[in-house]
């Protein structure tokens, strides 16, 4: 290799260019990732953001891939390395700004209720023609001087290996400690810097390398400002003002307040509204907890009337509230992927207040960890198991509604124990209300779906499963609450002549089926 060509140590060439093959590729993974994240938490279709996101790249960079061979075709051997050299250079400086920018563009694409998945889509088809062109340049720059067969060993190497650096930096170090859009700021800085630092090593790329420093700075400084940006834009989707704003591991967290009301949204969506929490956390616990109590009373067998209880997801501590109010609970286990969401029910004074301080109860026992993995680990069975989980709109969530997860919940149900899931909306999801019963009802339980009215929900469903038959007649209900009532009780169970069962699959582990029961158009008329 000529010294002229900018690069006297052979052995610092090669580093240097490999070191730019895991870098380029651990951003093209980690931008990926962002738009696939940043596209779920905004319209909720999990499967078809990151179909179009990593799809829509990988088809991309195939593109950018059979474009490079048009850049810096056969001519002498300095001038070919040359233009390589600045082709890759300029491809970088492409990428830098580009990946801190467009995913905040999106973002204000969708509040400004603009075509996203158009925009979306242009993104990651504009980023992946670039990233693309990246790894076929580095081999040609290597194969002039090691031919083939090592350039293209040494390259992909490397390359696989930022790719697995990119998929595990995001969602633990970028995601949950800097959030979105100053993690895109830093990822597009790193280009930018590997021309920096090709400027530096090679004479005859100082001007390029200037050029990437001055956009690694510039980056560098607009990663803090994309909080207060994006902070705007966030608060523009909800109609109170934003009091509470948490970027965790798992999800979005943002909690709103007007007046005396406060609500908690979750990746967007609503969770609750302290204006009426009450309705929906009395109708999940207190039917199940009845039932039991009766069943435990007239089971000759029992002697000890003291209660387990297994709690799972319900992180915000509101349904715990409710089974605490129960005397003869002797301990509930509370079973939450994020800690974020308990933290926050622990520690906020106005989720304290809405939760009386449960967390606080020496009864309670708090896991963090998946429920499905969870239940396999746990060697205890309970009186009563109440699942409190998001609406199975995204794969995660969905193995939670299957009949897997159920089999699973089951081997720790106590013979006259009592299971209760909320079920979605029977009105706006009928068909994942009635796949949630149809999934429960295929395994040796009885089933009795029911329905109330929660104004911030609009209808929505719960579904009691119990080894025994279920009497909903003359159900006790020694607790304090706002809305459920002794007479009321035994109503909850007759379903609106509008609600009807059956005709549904039952949703299992290798065909989640309520993914797309859940997705439906009715939705649409929810506001």
């Amino acid at each position: 290799m000529l010294e002229s060509d900018g690069f006297p140590n052979k052995r610092r060439e090669r580093n240097l260019l490999l070191i730019a093959a895991a870098i380029s590729s651990a951003c093209g993974l980690a931008v990926e990732l962002l738009l696939g994240t940043l596209a779920s938490y905004l319209v909720g279709n999990q499967a078809l953001a990151y179909g179009v996101a990593v799809g829509g790249f990988l088809a991309a960079m195939g593109i950018g891939a059979y474009l490079s061979r048009f850049i810096a075709v056969e001519t002498g051997h300095a001038d070919q390395y040359h233009r390589l050299q600045v082709a890759f250079v300029q491809v970088e400086l492409w990428i830098a700004p580009l990946s801190a920018v467009l995913p905040l563009a999106l973002f204000a694409l969708f509040v400004v209720d603009g075509p996203f998945w158009m925009g979306l889509f242009l993104a990651t088809i504009l980023l992946g023609i670039l990233a693309g062109m990246e790894v076929p340049l580095l081999t040609r720059l290597l194969e002039l001087d090691e031919g083939v067969r090592e350039a293209l060993a040494g390259v992909l190497a490397l390359d696989y290996l930022g790719a697995l650096l990119g998929s595990l930096l995001f969602p633990i170090a970028l995601l949950p400690f800097l959030g979105l859009f100053p993690s895109a700021a830093l990822i597009g800085a790193l280009p930018a810097f590997v021309v920096f630092i090709f400027g530096r090593v090679v004479p005859r790329l100082r001007y390029w390398g200037r050029w990437g420093l001055a956009i690694a700075i510039a980056l560098c400084v607009f990663a803090p400002l994309t909080l207060p940006l994006s902070d705007r834009l966030e608060n523009s989707l909800y109609d109170a003002p934003v009091i509470t704003r948490i970027q965790s591991t798992y999800q979005r967290i943002v909690m709103t307040r007007q007046g005396t009301d406060v609500r908690l949204f979750l990746d967007g969506d609503l969770q609750f509204s302290t204006l009426d929490e009450y309705r929906y956390h009395e109708a999940l616990v207190h039917p199940a907890m009845s039932i039991n109590q009766r069943e435990i009373e007239q089971s000759s067998s029992s002697g000890d009337r003291s209660r387990q209880v297994l709690l799972m997801g319900a992180g915000d501590g509101l349904a715990l509230r409710e089974v605490l109010k129960w005397q003869d609970v002797e301990r509930v286990l509370l079973i939450d992927l994020d800690p974020a969401i308990v933290n926050l029910a622990r520690r906020h004074p106005f989720l304290v207040n809405a939760n009386a301080k449960a967390f606080a109860d020496p009864r309670v026992e708090v896991r963090h960890a998946d429920a499905f993995t969870a239940l396999a680990a746990l060697h205890e069975t309970f009186d009563v198991i109440i699942a409190d989980f998001p609406d199975p709109d995204r794969d995660g969530i969905a193995k939670l509604y299957t009949q897997g997860f159920y089999r699973r919940m089951l081997a720790h149900l106590n013979p006259t124990g009592i299971f209760v899931t909320q079920a979605s909306s029977p009105f706006f999801a009928p068909r994942a209300f009635a796949c949630i019963a149809a999934t429960l009802e295929s395994l040796p339980l009885v089933i009795r779906p029911y329905t109330i009215d929660v104004p911030s929900f609009g209808p929505w469903g719960f579904v009691l499963a119990t080894q025994n038959p279920i009497e909903t007649t003359s159900l006790p209900l020694p607790v304090a609450t706002h809305f459920l009532t002794v007479a009321m009780l035994p109503s909850l169970f007759q379903l609106p002549g509008d609600i009807q069962l059956g005709g549904v699959e039952v949703n299992r582990l290798s065909h989640p089926v309520i993914l797309r029961y859940q997705n439906d158009p009715r939705w649409e008329a929810y506001d």
